[in-house]
């Protein structure tokens, strides 16, 4: 009786997707906001001032069968001779043990206005190329079943394993100063079309909020830190709210965050000379606790030494994990 409720859930989950003349996508998420600043606000472009790059890995819920991996490389710095900061990222989704692959590349340029001695604001624009695609021979249909061998027969299904490619476009701003940052930006403003079967599949506009500050900690001996941020994220009905805080002293860093009803966020990081390194792991709360096996996020820096910045030229001051 158990097998036979599986087949036929099986079977109305495909015909469904097959059917549906209209789907919604999401995009994928990082934990270690900051250390991939790029994905976040496109803003934050050139905000180091010097050569910055940054690598990230996240795999999400391992425990399930056709977990989600995404990496992401980004480089940004700024340039003096374009008055504003520069930025490339390129990131990859696996989902469903690679069934369904998304591929971007993205340019950024972001400009900075000092409004006065203390605080500064930085608009950024993002173009973006985009792939996503489906391996057919990764995926079953109710056509292929045998009631008692199971899956021996060929699909009578036509192939839509063509990849879809589309052009996006997105812009953020940030205001800091030395002891405070507030951000927000507005990902896929034309909501592109990127279904890889019959029928549309616009991908919904992302609206994120984000927000923080910088208290210094009188500390014996290396300097120390506390940060609490916050960070809100809206993408067609799915609303995410991260309430965090960081502390560092010296080259140790750690954190913990709280995403709404989902996850705790426990992270550690640790940053000497040009190098970074952070890991973080999401510890699921929902009923999926036993079942997913968290998240595993690793994030890897590197921030190169450059000549002195003009003093018109503010870094902006936020945690780097």
């Amino acid at each position: 009786m158990i097998r036979k409720i599986i087949l036929k859930t099986g079977i109305i989950a495909v015909f469904s997707l097959l059917i549906s003349t209209e789907l919604k996508a999401q995009d994928p998420e990082f934990t270690q906001f900051y250390a991939n600043p790029l994905y976040l606000n496109p803003a934050f472009a050139g905000t180091a001032h010097c050569p910055r790059v940054s690598l990230n890995y996240r795999n999400q819920w391992p425990g399930i069968s056709g977990s989600f991996i995404t990496t992401s490389a980004s480089y940004d710095q700024h340039i003096d001779a374009l008055a504003g900061g520069v930025g490339l990222l390129v990131w990859n989704d696996r989902a469903g043990e690679g069934t369904l692959l998304t591929t971007q590349v993205s340019g950024m340029y972001s400009y900075q206005i000092p409004v006065n001695r203390k605080f500064s604001i930085k608009a950024g624009l993002q173009a973006t190329w985009a792939q996503k695609s489906v391996d057919w021979s990764k995926l079953t249909f109710g056509d292929m079943i045998d009631a008692r061998r199971g899956f021996i027969y060929q699909t009578n299904e036509i192939k839509r394993d063509e990849p879809t490619s589309y052009v996006d476009f997105s812009a953020g701003i940030l205001g800091f100063s030395e002891k405070y940052f507030v951000g927000f930006a507005t990902h896929h403003l034309t909501q592109p079309d990127e279904s890889v079967i019959e029928g549309t599949s616009p991908l919904p506009r992302k609206y994120t909020f984000h927000a923080g500050a910088m208290i210094p900690l009188e500390a014996k001996g290396e300097p120390a830190s506390l940060s609490p941020n916050v960070l809100v994220q809206l993408q067609q009905d799915f609303l995410q709210i991260n309430f965090g805080m960081y502390y560092s002293k010296g080259p140790i860093m750690g954190g913990l965050w709280y995403r709404n009803s989902d996850s705790f966020i426990a992270l550690i990081g640790f940053q000497t000379g040009i190098l970074k390194f952070g890991y973080s792991y999401d510890i699921t709360v929902s009923k999926l606790t036993n079942t997913t096996a968290g998240s595993h996020e690793f994030s890897t820096g590197l921030l190169f030494d450059c000549k002195p910045r003009k003093r018109r030229f503010r870094t902006i001051s936020c945690p780097s994990f």
